[in-house]
């Protein structure tokens, strides 16, 4: 029988984010920060490519990166609402790790299996965040998909984009549960 760790599949189970506007101060430390940032390290990565990289945005950059969401925001076009949305998450957000896609040439990892790396390190980071007692919520947005504002407001390389952006601060409510997937329309068994 294998060792169970009912703590942990406990939280799993029952883990909730919490939307973005309902964090508040304070966020973590860098010292908060670290074990949370190595346990999303920690997510699987075939070849050991590491396809993945931190960008972490303290409070004081978050009107930079609203200002910026702004002019991308009237430079697509966008409405005054998606852009006010847009631009909320920077407005009201108190700490956020951005987590960045790195695209690495590899003859044996094809780019959609980093692609998923990235991915799993956005909920592994969404996770530990929870699982140390901080609210957080994993709101990317139009404007992370646009070039612009990625170079803009990340430096952003060729080979890079934003897989997620994690907010992560104090919980300031907690969320009702919501609805979730039916197993049984989802789940098909094989036997044989």
């Amino acid at each position: 029988m294998p060792a169970r760790n009912d703590a942990a599949l406990d939280f799993l189970l029952s883990r909730r984010s919490r939307p973005a506007k309902t964090l508040v101060a304070p966020a973590p430390s860098r010292e908060e920060l670290l074990p949370i940032l190595t346990a999303a390290a920690r997510s699987p990565d075939h070849g050991k490519l590491e396809p993945w990289r931190f960008v972490v945005v303290e409070q004081p950059a978050m009107a930079r990166l609203a200002e910026l969401t702004e002019e991308c925001g009237q430079r697509l076009g966008k409405s005054p609402e998606d852009t006010a949305k847009g631009r909320s998450q920077f407005d009201q957000g108190q700490l956020a790790v951005v987590v960045v896609e790195v695209q690495k040439d590899s003859p044996k990892v094809p780019a959609i299996e980093q692609t998923y790396s990235a991915g799993a390190v956005c909920l592994a980071l969404l996770n530990a965040a929870l699982a140390a007692g901080w609210g957080a919520n994993w709101l990317t947005g139009w404007a992370s998909h646009d070039r612009g504002f990625c170079e803009a407001a990340f430096g952003l390389a060729e080979n890079e984009r934003i897989a997620g952006i994690i907010h992560i601060a104090t919980e300031s409510s907690a969320p009702p549960e919501r609805p979730r997937p039916d197993l049984e329309a989802i789940t098909t068994w094989m036997s044989a």
